[in-house]
């Protein structure tokens, strides 16, 4: 009702402040397709204000995400997941949430990152970023949706799968620590088994323990 009222005026900007946060999750998925298709008929500029990363990133052809007041970054929804400025954004953006892991960058010929007492291969840019900082104290971010059960790689348990239908969420614990991965379909292994996790080492996020900003 109070849509059809503001259509009504025709307004130069539309001001949505969570609009489905009282909706049960079917209804909510009906009116975030609406409020989409209504900005696509009437082009109209839409400040559009969420805790709900789902309706942010459907919805927004740029993104601002805060924190206590303060903006960490502001890009469109493919910046704010491929590239997060700040671990804080990272964390927010994804589900499950971006793996997090302490790390202490070795500068001694090519840069590398140390886990646990485990080396981390990096891309040619991340050396060349990390090389360039005068940290040493980073945490390593990694997706869920970016780790693989693989035949080579790192090895650990699988602790605990969490099946939703099209992917499974599985839980491993490594000498790195406890990842969660994101992978399509079912998972043959059953927790418990020993297996082994990979990824490209162009899917890492890396930032500043101290500052929590992305380097490179």
């Amino acid at each position: 009702v109070a849509m059809g009222r503001a259509l009504a005026r025709n307004p130069k900007l539309f001001l949505f402040d969570e609009p489905l946060s009282n909706l049960d999750a079917k209804l909510r998925v009906e009116m975030r397709a609406e409020i989409k298709l209504l900005h696509q008929r009437t082009r109209t500029t839409t400040v559009y204000v969420t805790h709900d990363q789902v309706e942010a990133m459907t919805l927004g052809d740029r993104i601002a995400v805060m924190r206590d007041g303060v903006v960490q970054q502001f890009g469109t929804p493919d910046d704010i997941y491929t590239r997060p400025a700040t671990r804080f954004v990272a964390e927010f953006i994804g589900s499950p949430a971006m793996n997090m892991l302490q790390a202490d960058a070795v500068k001694q010929g090519d840069t590398v990152l140390n886990v646990k007492g485990q080396a981390i291969t990096l891309s040619a840019a991340q050396q060349q970023a990390l090389q360039q900082t005068p940290t040493t104290g980073c945490v390593i971010g990694l997706r869920p949706e970016c780790i693989q059960l693989a035949d080579v790689g790192v090895p650990g348990r699988l602790t605990l799968l969490e099946p939703t239908g099209p992917d499974t969420y599985a839980f491993v614990d490594t000498a790195l620590g406890s990842l969660v991965l994101r992978t399509g379909g079912r998972v043959t292994q059953r927790v418990g088994d020993s297996v082994r996790v990979a990824w490209d080492a162009r899917d890492l996020h890396v930032f500043d323990a101290t500052s929590e900003e992305r380097i490179g």
